[in-house]
């Protein structure tokens, strides 16, 4: 089984894998288009996560779960993407995703969580300014928006990424509170 990550889930995993490589999914793009009162923000003050929503692509990676462990990963993904008692922003999906070997690459179907459109968290097309000002002060259960946000761009980073939407909204972070 493969697994495609585009946010937390590339330093975040929380599963046992077999490698991970780079690739490329078309037909969806990576945003944050999903209002956060648990993981990044609260009811009081929402930050912002990353989700996949239709049109355009999205570098990321893929983790290659060996067979036996194949079970066990997805009900750890949907514990953490579609958590029982709360709104559902994602739908898990299978993708055709480009892995990314050096070697020319080659397509494999693998697991990812999409946008779900219909929750009252989704929130599309927001200006990037409006966006860096709701992360800069969004704090959730698993730590800051700031960080998640930085995170993400680091990992891709060194996956040999580049996404100039998200580089876009980190400058326009005003200063770390921390940082004066």
């Amino acid at each position: 089984m493969w697994v495609f990550a585009y946010g937390s889930l590339i330093w975040r995993p929380g599963f046992e894998h077999a490698g991970m490589h780079r690739a490329l999914l078309r037909g969806w793009h990576r945003g944050f288009c999903l209002w956060s009162h648990h993981y990044r923000g609260t009811p009081e003050r929402p930050g912002l996560v990353l989700g996949l929503d239709r049109g355009g692509a999205c570098q990321g990676a893929a983790f290659r779960v060996p067979g036996a462990a194949a079970a066990a990963v997805l009900r750890t993904l949907d514990a953490r993407e579609l958590p029982d008692g709360r709104e559902q922003v994602y739908h898990r999906r299978v993708v055709p995703v480009r892995v990314q070997d050096g070697a020319g690459g080659f397509v494999v179907p693998a697991v990812t969580y999409v946008v779900n459109r219909a929750s009252c968290h989704y929130v599309p097309k927001l200006d990037p300014a409006r966006i860096a000002a709701v992360i800069a002060g969004g704090v959730g259960l698993t730590g800051t928006n700031r960080d998640y946000l930085l995170n993400t761009l680091g990992h891709l980073a060194e996956l040999g990424v580049r996404d100039a939407g998200l580089e876009r909204i980190a400058t326009l972070l005003p200063p770390a509170a921390d940082a004066a």
